[in-house]
């Protein structure tokens, strides 16, 4: 089973709308390298894993593949925040685009020239399940050979190529929306590259000689420095509820990046950051809810709630 907390895993900072920025996020959400394909291939090795005796390595990518659940949704909330709005509009009441097309404006000709006209035509001003060019995302992409070997060496060459891909990313924009986000999905994949290859190294498998994980300047980027500081790229989360995971057994000793970090698997899960529902876009009629639709949904929202305080007490 998985639960869900109401934060994000890690905060977005503020600056303004970039349509073009989101689009190149796209690849790192739906692309062949991008969060959707780990967060599908992980899921389902660790749903197929075959041997009883190697469960701190299933234990291993399901943490990883749980942690990667939250980077879709927070790849995916960031793109839709630089969608919100064409560049510099931030909703004002004041502003003509609260009455869609009112007086002849056109508050969406942005998605004419800049981006991809889908995130204003099919998705609102949100985030799509494609990649850069708009190519839908596909579950060919998943690699679930069942040999263990195998199946950590891939895991290792997507975590690489993904922070490469993110490392062009964060040199395509100085958008602080998108480089907070990009800045800790480059450092969270060093982590998990160093989960896999010290799973590979507990097989014997001489992995750097097999699979050199491509060198980067990333430590350069302030946003990346920052969070090495903090050693998030030596930690690796459970997410695991009743304290069953055997992935410490693996995750642990010296970090195989040579940082002179250790490798530490003790925290359930990270605190978070808050994630507010985005507002209003009157120009796409998202939500499109009149005031008899929000009257009959806080009337819904009303009853359900007494029904749950009549069957487990008020809630404090």
């Amino acid at each position: 089973m998985y639960f869900h907390v109401q934060r994000l895993i890690n905060d977005i900072e503020q600056d303004e709308p970039d349509p073009a920025a989101a689009n190149a996020l796209q690849e790192g959400l739906g692309g062949q390298f991008g969060e959707m394909r780990t967060m599908m291939q992980y899921l389902f090795q660790s749903i197929n894993f075959r041997g009883p005796t190697a469960k701190p390595y299933r234990d291993l990518i399901q943490g990883i593949g749980t942690e990667e659940i939250s980077h879709v949704e927070l790849i995916g909330t960031t793109i839709s925040r630089l969608l919100d709005g064409s560049p510099r509009y931030q909703g004002k009441k004041t502003d003509p685009v609260d009455a869609p097309g009112a007086g002849g404006a056109t508050p969406l000709s942005i998605a004419l020239d800049t981006g991809n006209i889908h995130h204003y035509l099919v998705g609102a001003q949100g985030a799509l399940p494609v990649d850069a060019v708009g190519n839908p995302w596909s579950g060919a992409y998943v690699y679930n050979s069942g040999n263990l070997v195998l199946d950590l060496l891939y895991n290792l060459m997507l975590e690489s190529t993904g922070r490469l891909q993110k490392c062009r990313m964060y040199e395509m924009t100085q958008n602080k929306t998108a480089r907070s986000t990009i800045a800790y999905l480059i450092v969270r994949d060093q982590a998990h590259e160093n989960a896999y290859a010290k799973a590979l190294e507990t097989l014997g498998v001489n992995w750097s000689a097999t699979l050199p994980i491509p060198k980067t300047n990333a430590e350069s980027f302030p946003e990346v420095a920052r969070l090495l500081d903090l050693g998030l790229q030596s930690k690796q989360y459970s997410f695991d509820l009743t304290a069953e995971s055997e992935a410490g057994r693996i995750f642990q000793g010296l970090s195989p990046s040579q940082d002179g970090t250790d490798l530490d698997a003790s925290e359930q899960a990270p605190e978070g950051a808050p994630a507010p529902i985005s507002r209003e876009r009157y120009e796409e009629f998202a939500p499109g809810a009149d005031k008899e639709l929000i009257a009959l949904i806080a009337a819904t929202a009303a009853m359900e709630m007494a029904d749950i305080d009549a069957t487990f007490g008020r809630l404090p």
